[in-house]
Formats: structure tokens, C-alpha cells, sequence
């Protein structure tokens, strides 16, 4: 299923929700004493927080540079063509780029900002060749090497709902 903005959430989720993005491995117990709900309670809204979509994926957050990753890039793109067909293409390819950590399609002087991942500026330089400078409707591209990650993750920052 996918989550659609009619899933109900109250604040037992926003606090089921808090603990799990942070470690997935927590056990439902842990929770269930934590918030004061029952164990069965806690496992079955994480289910119902799965299948509708709220809990999109559970995945390892991985360091990069001991796998060989030691360069991220932010990438800015600017497209020659913003048409639907061509937008898809673009996202269609950068979903289908290893290196491409993370594609946004954003706002103001560039259409789209990439997170690239790579082992060393000729990983980086091939990436560009094949993806970025072999494509007509690529304009040009900024790219912005990272001195330091300092904070990476796709936890959110949530609340209690009120």
C-alpha cells in the first residue's frame, strides 16, 4: 500500500514513530514500556504504519568512506527542457545512477540537486561523463565536493502530535 494524506495518526504513532526511525532494531517491548501501551498495541500500529506507507522502508545507514565512497558531491543541474516527459527521463536515470545517493527536484537556478557518493574524482568524473555530459537535455551542472559530512540520515524531525 501507499500512504496517502488521510492516514490517521495520533500521538502514540508520533511516539512509536520518534523511536523507531532512530533504531529499528529496538524491540516492540522497549516501546510499549516507554509510551504505556501493550506490546501487541505497538506491534500492530508498526504494521499498520508499514502497510499504509508512513514507514516507507527499514534500511542500515551506511559509513561511506571504509566501503570506498571517500567524495560526496552536491550536484546542481540545470535542464535545457522542463517538459513532463523529459523530467521523467531525468528522474528515471538518476534513479537508475548507484552513485546518486539522493535526486531532488527543487526551486530556483537549478531544476535538480544530487547527492553523489563516489570512491575518488575519476569515479566522479566518469559518473558526470555518462550521466550528465552525455545528455542533450543537461544545460550544465555545478558540482560542490564536500569537505566533511557532518550530518547525514533521513530521520525527521518529529513531535508529539498535539
Amino acid at each position: 500500500m501507499h500512504n496517502d494524506d488521510s492516514t490517521e495518526l495520533d500521538s502514540f504513532d508520533y511516539r512509536i514513530l520518534q523511536r523507531w526511525q532512530a533504531d529499528t532494531r529496538l524491540p516492540a517491548k522497549t516501546i510499549a514500556d516507554e509510551i504505556g501501551l501493550s506490546v501487541a498495541a505497538v506491534q500492530r500500529r508498526l504494521k499498520r504504519l508499514r502497510d499504509s506507507g508512513v514507514i516507507r522502508r527499514e534500511v542500515a545507514e551506511l559509513e561511506p568512506r571504509p566501503l570506498g565512497l571517500a567524495v560526496t558531491c552536491v550536484v546542481m543541474v540545470d535542464l535545457e527542457r522542463e517538459s513532463a516527459a523529459d523530467l521523467e527521463r531525468f528522474r528515471r536515470k538518476m534513479l537508475a545512477a548507484a552513485e546518486v545517493q539522493q535526486c531532488y527536484y527543487v526551486t530556483g537556478q537549478s531544476d535538480f540537486v544530487l547527492i553523489v557518493l563516489v570512491s575518488d574524482m575519476e569515479a566522479y568524473d566518469a559518473f558526470t561523463r555518462r550521466t550528465l555530459l552525455d545528455d542533450t537535455n543537461v544545460r550544465s551542472f555545478t558540482t560542490h565536493v564536500t569537505l566533511e559530512r557532518v550530518k547525514t540520515g533521513a530521520g525527521l524531525a518529529l513531535r508529539d502530535k498535539p
